[in-house]
């Protein structure tokens, strides 16, 4: 009898769980084992973060569990330190060996799909390690809300001018999607919130994005860029083209063109690089660091080795035939590639031939604030209210599962009913604080 195929996926996030969730689909009974390695136990739906830091949708709702989605594959929760192709293997850390002790495991495979995706890519500003704060996971999404939330109270309670100036600074370093989102979501968010703060009005505050480019949001054309420039100045946001953050030390932030600002809060959204996972295999990889691969999606050279999305550098044959430029890595592009890298992989295990990846970019859309937003999809241009609620119902199609769909839908349908939360759950970032304190015999916080 022939033996069945191990096929280990590295990695959770959108290529991760749609390659997993087509391979299970289209894999016979019996005819390969499918076993994703991943940091986390769901995959973040990550156009909704800046939403989600806004209040508009619940945290849980954005995020997908994969166990259950997954149901026929074996998911282990764990952290991949070295891929060793020439051995087949994957040594990596779980929660039982890292708390449990008895050392890293080994996974063995046949078939590797290596997906780990991305990470920030940081800059060599000093301060920004121990001020900045990203905004690439939920759990950053939610922390930047409440700190936020927190920076009003502190300027609602101080008497002292520059902290009060500090906490109603808000910085965001980075023009793109990322960035422009979060910023503009979560001063709509606090413009809200100052109806209920004493001593603080919306004028008070004062946000600040800088982008080192000549423009933001590249992705939907020269036009529609500076039409979001103008909203947003129009909102009295400080955007700031071609300027670079020189330091962020002592709760100040410094400008290359000379500013300085006093500032609590550094919002770091300049980019994503490839996970440092990828420098610790023996598969080759691109100058930038992503893996080489064909438009099959297998990596250069090497057989029984997968990969796409911000992992791999994937022609783009509908850009360029010759496949010189690789595929931006947004989610757009990672959603198909895991698709066709499952089909793939299964007509690799079947003697099928195999199919190229391309596919022609549709456009974006982007939410500038609650009815705010631009889009450029399908060659049409909209902005305002209409992109708005192209961005909503865009997103809505590709949010995986009828289950979030229905939850998302809920989550926006009581948000036009009822009056926004702008309450900060601080605590949650370390719930243990108020029994240690009692155990401690210290004064507990007030209810």
């Amino acid at each position: 009898m022939k033996e069945t195929v191990r096929i280990l996926v590295v990695g959770g996030g959108y290529v991760g769980m749609y390659t997993a969730l087509r391979l299970q689909r289209r894999l016979r009974a019996g005819e390969a084992e499918v076993t994703v390695l991943t940091p986390d136990p769901y995959m973040t739906y990550q156009p909704f973060l800046a939403e989600a830091a806004a209040g508009s949708i619940a945290a849980a709702h954005v995020v997908v569990p994969l166990r259950s989605l997954l149901d026929r594959c074996t998911v282990i929760v764990g952290e991949a330190h070295r891929v060793d192709h020439a051995r087949r293997t994957v040594t990596a850390s779980t929660l039982a060996t890292r708390y449990g002790g008895g050392g890293d495991i080994e996974l063995p495979y046949d078939e590797l799909v290596l997906v780990p995706g991305s990470v920030s890519r940081t800059l060599p500003v000093p301060g920004l390690a121990e001020a900045g704060i990203g905004f690439k996971t939920m759990e950053e999404a939610i922390g930047l809300r409440n700190h936020v939330l927190h920076q009003l109270d502190i300027a609602s309670t101080t008497r002292d001018v520059e902290t009060r100036e500090a906490a109603l600074t808000f910085l965001f370093v980075g023009g793109g999607f990322a960035g422009v989102n979060a910023l503009a979501e979560l001063e709509d968010m606090a413009r809200y919130a100052t109806r209920y703060v004493h001593n603080i009005t919306a004028d008070d505050m004062r946000w600040i994005l800088v982008e080192a480019a000549d423009r933001i949001l590249p992705e939907v054309g020269a036009t529609m860029s500076e039409y979001v420039v103008r909203e947003l100045r129009g909102r009295n946001i400080d955007v700031r083209l071609g300027t670079r953050l020189d330091n962020c030390e002592k709760q100040t932030a410094v400008l290359d063109d000379g500013t300085v600002l006093p500032t609590r809060t550094v919002v770091w959204t300049a980019g994503v690089k490839p996970h440092p996972l990828l420098a610790g295999t023996d598969l080759p990889l691109t100058g930038a660091g992503r893996l080489k691969v064909t438009a099959t999606l297998q990596v250069d050279g090497t057989e029984h080795a997968w990969s796409a999305g911000d992992a791999a550098a994937v022609p783009d044959l509908a850009a360029d035939p010759d496949g010189a430029t690789a595929c931006a890595p947004n989610a757009q592009h990672a959603v198909r590639q895991a698709k066709l890298l499952a089909d793939n992989l299964v007509a690799g295990l079947r003697g099928a031939p195999q199919a190229q990846y391309r596919h022609a970019y549709v456009g974006s859309v982007a939410s500038l604030g609650l009815h705010k937003g631009v889009a450029h999809l399908y060659g049409r241009k909209l902005k305002g209210y209409p992109a708005w609620l192209m961005h909503r119902a865009f997103h809505l199609s590709r949010v995986p599962t009828f289950n979030r769909k229905a939850r998302v839908v809920a989550d926006w349908t009581l948000a036009a009913l009822v009056k926004r939360e702008v309450a900060a759950l601080g605590s949650l970032e370390n719930p243990r604080a108020a029994f240690e304190s009692a155990a401690r015999g210290d004064h507990p916080p007030q209810e």
